[in-house]
């Protein structure tokens, strides 16, 4: 927790299943004040770095949301999903058991650098004033067009059985359920995204993070120390 008189910044591991909103709102009744935003969304199905910005701090979350990120996490080959993770059900694509390394990394390679990426349906991007995660819920089908992000690093740290760990250093604005999807289609079984971790956010990482339920206790104790005594 970085404290500035105007301001605070908080860096939060995001629980498993939780919104980025639903940490917002942790952090916003425990400090009771209105004015608290964070930089840059986690899906509910990943956990990791969030940072949240309070007061007069709140004018540097654009700042923040521009800095690089990493992650890391597991792709699962030979099978896909209408989301690219688990939070739709999984089908059944190909065979990836004659999948080598080698060509695991030869379709890295072309996934690394500068690249024209499609986001996913269900991502919280806004395409005629909508949430198109919204649409695809509804199963409205809304046109995505690709655009360019960096990919700067992209290893992988496993591959056993089908499934790909990974570290990814990336650009904002990069998804990776759509790598999960585009490395599935390149090696041509199919693949989705299984976990995901955000491990850092520039220069800040998720080892100096606070859990929420600390976080909350925190705040709450300093509150309570600057309530003025009972007569």
């Amino acid at each position: 927790m970085q404290q500035e008189a105007y301001g605070e910044v908080f860096l939060i591991n995001k629980p498993l299943q939780w919104t980025s909103f639903d940490v917002v709102k942790k952090v916003r009744n425990a400090l009771r004040i209105k004015k608290v935003g964070h930089a840059g969304t986690l899906d509910p199905l990943a956990t990791g770095l969030l940072i949240v910005c309070s007061g007069k701090m709140t004018k540097q979350i654009e700042g923040y949301m521009g800095q690089e990120k990493e992650y890391t996490g597991t792709f699962v080959l030979g099978s896909t999903t209408e989301s690219f993770d688990l939070e739709k059900p999984i089908i059944p694509v190909g065979d990836p058991s004659a999948i080598t390394f080698n060509e695991v990394e030869k379709a890295v390679h072309q996934l690394t650098g500068n690249i024209l990426q499609t986001p996913p349906m269900h991502s919280a991007i806004k395409v005629d004033g909508k949430r198109v995660y919204a649409s695809a819920r509804l199963g409205l089908e809304v046109k995505m067009n690709p655009r360019q992000v960096e990919v700067r690093e992209f290893e992988i740290t496993k591959f056993e059985n089908g499934e790909l760990d990974f570290r990814i250093s990336c650009s904002k604005g990069t998804y990776i359920r759509s790598l999960a999807r585009d490395l599935g289609n390149l090696l041509g079984v199919g693949a989705y995204l299984k976990t995901l971790c955000r491990t850092r956010i520039g220069t800040y990482t998720l080892n100096d993070a606070y859990e929420v339920s600390d976080l909350v206790s925190l705040i709450q104790s300093r509150t309570n120390e600057n309530l003025p005594a009972a007569n």
